[in-house]
């Protein structure tokens, strides 16, 4: 005789439920009964998890009404989600329907369910929180605000767009309801959020269903519960992370730390000549914050350099969003501590966020992925900014935007995408805002060669994308408005950034070897192609140009990779500047970013840094020229292609950034001995002037804790009536003539034209101590300095010190904090 076929299986977890269990079971079977037309074939199966009471029985006694309820047992109490994958798994029905053991959603809700699954849904979720619900019976006010709070953080965490994942009342498709519950491990609330998200991994679709729903006394779920699913989750989280993952993220902090070697080697004695005066400045920038925390200052601005106009701490690179949660940090540790980990942390960091992305929308092999995510962050340009840009570096939060950004262009969650997003760009503002427009000249570059391919899809898109970004705009500009106002027209801000001619890339620098390409180096190459050594923007070497145009050639026929051949090329020639020379010609021609340089915000930008948009398109490229050979049945093949990867990437491998001892501070700053000449509201005046140039004394500075101010500095400010950006303070003649004279070894003749000036800057910097450390032509230095002031200097603490007060006069008042900033 056949087995009866069971078109519906209803499944009920039981716990002590001896008091209620009888009613449910007969509105449960009596209204199968009164519809079998339409449900066919159906059986109910009670999981007695353990009962202590007589929930047995009371199963036992509805069994013998009707032997189509059955009674499955479990020795001892484990929980709810482990009596549902017993009951789930014992059951044979084409749907199965869980409903708890109190029946708050009335049985005859079943009917809206069964519709959901009609229209092609996989599974339908009884809800009380989607729009047409009816709740009529209230939980208490404080259960039901703690269950409100307590269901929204599942659903950030667990499965975001499903209103109620915890109402028990849920009709599944059989078959997938007994995968899904047969690959499920939790025991406890939380495994309705665990099936869901099965389905949703699986691509089987959920619906939720507006249902009525009423509180019923006895309720097995405390408030506490919800907290315990979310252990639960973040438990169940940690062992879904895949192996390969994990491998990723860890060789890419490997990668980091063996980049910055040589620093490791001694973080508070050891520099990297190459960032030339770039990490005085970022330890600076985090010392200057944490102090400015420490002792509740503005954090946008400060007097400890260029006094006494001071910084704008807003118009500079201070990276606030992680200067800000480093200061703890910064002022247990020091600045170069902070700085060191900032850099390491974030470039593996940036690696693991690229290897995401390309994992979730380009590729689905993690050994592709991990090559394209590598090259997108470890190449020759980021390996370049590396030395002394953190701020291009710790880029994490870009691939995480652009994701986003994706998420909108699908229009399923726009409101809450949009939020997210603008969040987003408000926390990358903090870290960078040039990176964030070299994004997104990136993102409009891709979007516009996608649209061009995909017209009907960029149709689509538009109304959800253009709806998101209105949202994220709505988000973030409050949020920033502040300090942006702060950034653009608050003290010492400036109207765009003087930069030097001709800083768009040679068409040469694109196939060229960067200076630490560890294989095919070329420091004089390098050097007569680029800016300095933090600007190698290019220098991607000729056999990777080769494989990327292989790549394009042979799959061609893919959009993504047409989109991203354009996003790539697109970008190396706009970072050609707004003329470039033709190799081995003496011919110069337009290029397109002369439509750009005037406009606000571009004109600021270093263009040659636009090549830096060609490293994630190229890593993406990549992935899918490496997962598409791997996946190739011909070994042959196979072999020959990733031989020519290798051939590509070999010799642009990253070679650990060159390290040197540092220059000890002088034990004039480091004993405190400056403290006798420096009262409370003047400076110390470093010979020369600190700037870009020369920028030690700002170690010095952030040695002695910023307990005295500079004039001078390294840093952007306004100069001239029409406050362009430069770098450092505006000059005055005294700064000047040192300057030059530190550049030269020529000083003028000095006569009492010189000194009166002399006495006028002095005055203006509120100067209570010249200071000459040792360094190249300082007995001209000296000798200038002499017949400026007056009198010899004295050596003092390994320095060259003259004192400006006048003889007889008080020595000034020890110093321990700076006054107060604007």
């Amino acid at each position: 005789m056949p087995a009866i076929s069971i078109d519906l299986s209803v499944v009920v977890p039981a716990y002590n439920e001896e008091g209620r269990l009888g009613p449910t079971l007969d509105a449960i079977a009596g209204y199968l009964r009164d519809n079998e037309n339409r449900f066919g074939a159906w059986e109910v199966l009670v999981v007695d998890d353990g009962s202590t009471d007589g929930t047995r029985d009371v199963v036992t006694a509805a069994s013998v009404r009707d032997r189509r309820v059955r009674l499955v047992t479990s020795p001892r109490n484990r929980g709810k989600g482990h009596a549902l994958r017993l009951g789930v798994l014992a059951s044979s029905g084409r749907r199965v329907l869980v409903t708890d053991a109190d029946l708050a959603a009335p049985i005859e809700q079943l009917e809206l369910l069964d519709k959901a699954l009609a229209e092609g849904h996989s599974a339908a979720v009884g809800s009380r929180s989607a729009p047409g619900a009816t709740i009529e019976r209230h939980q208490s006010l404080a259960r039901e605000l703690l269950g409100r709070a307590g269901n929204l953080l599942i659903r950030r965490v667990a499965v975001p767009g499903v209103r109620d994942t915890q109402c028990g009342f849920k009709l599944f498709d059989g078959d997938r309801a007994r995968d899904a519950f047969a690959a499920s491990r939790l025991t406890g609330w939380g495994i309705d959020v665990e099936i869901l998200q099965h389905f949703r991994r699986s691509g089987w679709p959920v619906t939720e269903v507006p249902v009525r729903w009423a509180h019923q006394p006895g309720s097995k779920v405390r408030p506490l519960d919800y907290l315990r699913v979310l252990a639960e989750l973040t438990s169940l989280k940690l062992r879904s992370v895949r192996p390969a993952d994990l491998l990723a993220a860890a060789a890419f902090l490997l990668m980091a730390v063996a980049l910055y070697a040589g620093r490791w080697a001694g973080p508070n004695h050891r520099y990297l000549p190459d960032s030339l005066q770039d990490q005085n400045q970022w330890e600076w920038f985090f010392a200057v914050t944490a102090d400015n925390l420490a002792h509740l200052r503005n954090p946008f601005f400060t007097t400890l350099q260029g006094f006494p106009d001071g910084v704008n701490l807003m118009a500079n690179t201070v990276m606030l969003g992680l200067t800000v949660p480093f200061a703890p940090v910064t002022l247990a540790l020091g600045p170069a501590i902070s700085l060191a980990l900032v850099m390491t942390l974030g470039l593996a960091a940036t690696a693991t966020a690229w290897y995401r992305l390309i994992v979730r929308r380009v590729v689905r092999h993690r050994g592709a992925a991990f090559t394209g995510a590598a090259l997108a962050a470890f190449a020759p340009p980021m390996v370049s900014h590396a030395n002394a840009h953190p701020n291009f570096v710790v880029l994490f939060m870009i691939p995480l935007i652009i994701e986003r950004a994706l998420r909108l262009c699908a229009g399923t969650r726009v409101v809450r995408d949009g939020v997210v997003l603008g969040l987003m760009a408000v926390y990358q503002i903090f870290l960078g805002e040039e990176p964030l427009l070299l994004a997104s000249v990136g993102m409009v570059l891709f979007a516009g060669a996608y649209a061009a391919l995909y017209p009907q899809v960029a149709k689509a898109a538009v109304r959800p994308l253009a709806k998101g970004l209105a949202i994220a705009a709505a988000v973030c500009l409050p949020l920033v408005a502040l300090p942006l106002y702060w950034q653009f027209f608050g003290p010492q801000s400036y109207t765009r950034v003087l930069h030097a001619d001709h800083m768009g890339n040679s068409p040469r620098a694109l196939l060229s070897f960067a200076e630490r390409s560890l294989v095919a180096g070329d420091r004089a190459t390098a050097d007569a192609l680029s800016p300095n050594p933090t600007e190698q923007n290019a220098f991607y070497g000729w056999p990777l140009a080769l494989l990327t145009f292989a790549i394009v050639v042979r799959l061609w026929e893919r959009a993504l990779v047409k989109a991203l051949a354009f996003t790539a090329g697109a970008a190396a020639l706009l970072s050609l500047g707004p003329r470039f020379q033709i190799p081995l010609t003496n011919m110069t021609v337009p290029g397109p970013w002369a439509l750009l340089a005037d406009k606000p915000l571009f004109e600021s930008v270093i263009e040659g840094r636009v090549a830096m948009v060609c490293a994630p398109a190229l890593g993406m490229l990549l992935a899918v020229a490496v997962e598409r050979l791997v996946r190739t049945p011909h070994i042959g093949r196979q072999f020959i292609g990733l031989t020519a990867v290798a051939a590509a990437l070999i010799p642009i491998l990253p070679a650990p950034l060159r390290s040197v001892e540092r220059a000890p501070v002088p034990s004039f700053i480091a004993d405190g001995t400056w403290q006798a000449y420096v009262g409370k509201d003047e400076t110390l005046v470093p010979i020369p002037l600190p700037d870009s140039g020369n920028a030690e004394a700002l170690h010095w500075q952030t040695a002695a804790g910023l307990k005295f101010r500079l004039p001078g500095g390294y840093f952007n400010g306004p100069y001239g009536d029409e406050r362009v950006g430069i770098y450092g303070a505006a000059p005055r003649y005294t700064s000047g003539m040192l300057r030059d004279i530190s550049f030269t070894g020529v000083a003028p003749v000095i006569g009492k034209n010189w000194r009166a000036q002399a006495r006028t800057d002095f005055a203006y910097w509120h100067a209570g101590v010249l200071v000459l450390a040792p360094q190249q032509y300082q007995d001209q230095l000296r000798q200038a300095v002499d017949h400026l002031v007056g009198r010899p200097g004295k050596w003092v603490g390994g320095v060259w010190v003259w004192d400006l007060h006048d003889v007889g006069r008080p020595a000034p008042a020890r110093t321990t904090l700076p006054a107060p900033h604007r």
